[in-house]
């Protein structure tokens, strides 16, 4: 048995607003090694700032899936609707039982889109950083013009 406890005390004390980085460390370390592998995924980097996460998802129809962002978090979950018929299988491969897959999502991480394709969905992600919070370049006067201004003024 491992310890994977973590005090994260010096950063709170050198940090603000980083409160966030304990609580996701502990996510990944407690959440990761018991979840299951089903159904399986890939997230990959399709720009700078935007990803696409595609999650295998066959035997499942577009009724039956579910794609939510709530408390910055991307949802994919599925249940597949009672079949009335009786069936008799041979072998069943293909797994479709219930599932629920969660993604934490950084700061202006907005979800543009979902594809169901070919068995599998394709979740679009782009990262929008606001105006505000882009860096923007700072003109520097010179001590003359500031002069210029005051007499003026």
């Amino acid at each position: 048995m491992t310890m994977r406890n973590f005090d994260m005390t010096p950063l709170y004390r050198a940090t603000v607003g980083f409160d966030q980085i304990a609580d996701l460390m502990d996510r990944v370390l407690t959440n990761e090694t018991s979840r299951e592998s089903y159904p399986p995924y890939n997230i990959e980097k399709t720009a700078d700032d935007a990803w696409r996460i595609s999650v295998a998802v066959a035997g499942f129809t577009d009724a039956e899936l579910s794609v939510e962002v709530k408390e910055h978090s991307l949802v994919i979950s599925a249940k597949k609707a009672e079949d009335g018929a009786q069936k008799t299988y041979l072998h069943r491969g293909i797994a479709t039982r219930a599932f629920e897959r969660r993604f934490h999502l950084a700061d202006h991480v907005k979800v543009t889109g979902a594809v169901h394709e070919n068995g599998m969905l394709h979740v679009d992600l782009v990262r929008e950083v606001p105006e505000a919070l882009k860096p923007r370049r700072i003109e520097i006067a010179k001590s003359d013009d500031l002069e210029a201004k005051a007499i003026e003024a």
